[in-house]
């Protein structure tokens, strides 16, 4: 029921956990601004004062390592470093996350239904629709390609696309036609039980997925992040399925894969 109140208060832009934690943090910013005046005001300081208050972060981590984002994007920016293409671009992945991470090291493209103003030495982008049919000079355009946490978003609406129930298909038939030959895929999405969670995005079934891209695509790695948010690289899908995948809510499947010849 919290998990429930909790996500209807962040689609009004409402973090009901850090509102809580907030409010019940002003009586110790109440303590900390006297004592800091007091102690001001014995060093005899005439430094500017003002209030902007930050009441939630004392109750914070130093940091987050775990999750989705944070495992995919650690573990396919680092494959894209040893495989070392020739031309790498990105479908919709977080520009402030793995984006940010390949282009620390390389160039990258990245294609997104959404404009993208800010312009950077190593990052080059474009907004396209990849439901759309592929224009011409896209196919065969690289020899790696990225699209992680952002396929099960396609024909959902939510980021000013059309409706169409088979966007991700769509998009996924323009993406195989983007890689050349012997062209790794990366793919990431949410794994669990199939459904649509409209308007926020898919939850696919991995060996549904698998199988449907088996005629063009082999898989050469699977990793997930599990419900808890913890990372397993290069898993045997066999005890994955055996063993874990009935469990599994809401977890990430990431996909390592390679367009095989015709």
């Amino acid at each position: 029921m919290l998990l429930f109140f909790h996500r209807t208060f962040q689609t009004f832009g409402i973090n009901l956990h850090r509102f809580l934690f907030s409010v019940f943090s002003i009586p110790k910013y109440v303590f900390d601004f006297i004592k800091i005046r007091v102690q001001l005001k014995k060093n005899g300081s005439r430094v500017r004062f003002s209030f902007n208050p930050c009441l939630y972060e004392s109750r914070q981590n130093a940091g987050i390592a775990k999750g989705h984002y944070f495992h995919q994007d650690l573990h396919v920016a680092s494959r894209i470093f040893f495989n070392h293409p020739k031309k790498h671009v990105d479908i919709g992945s977080r520009i402030d996350g793995f984006v940010a991470h390949v282009a620390s090291f390389r160039e990258v493209e990245v294609l997104d239904i959404r404009p993208v103003y800010e312009k950077t030495h190593s990052i080059c982008f474009s907004q396209v629709d990849l439901m759309k049919p592929l224009p011409d000079k896209f196919y065969g355009y690289c020899d790696s390609l990225s699209c992680l946490h952002a396929l099960e978003h396609f024909g959902l609406g939510r980021y000013g696309d059309p409706i169409d129930v088979n966007g991700h298909k769509k998009g996924l038939e323009n993406l195989i036609l983007m890689l050349n030959e012997g062209g790794i895929f990366y793919l990431s999405v949410p794994i669990g039980k199939e459904q649509i969670c409209f308007n926020a995005h898919r939850i696919f079934n991995p060996f549904t997925l698998i199988s449907e891209l088996d005629e063009k695509l082999e898989l050469k790695n699977f990793s997930y992040v599990d419900d808890s948010g913890d990372f397993f690289n290069d898993v045997n899908l066999i005890d994955f399925q055996k063993n874990i995948y009935s469990d599994l809510e809401y977890g990430c499947g990431i996909f390592e894969m390679e367009k095989r010849k015709t």
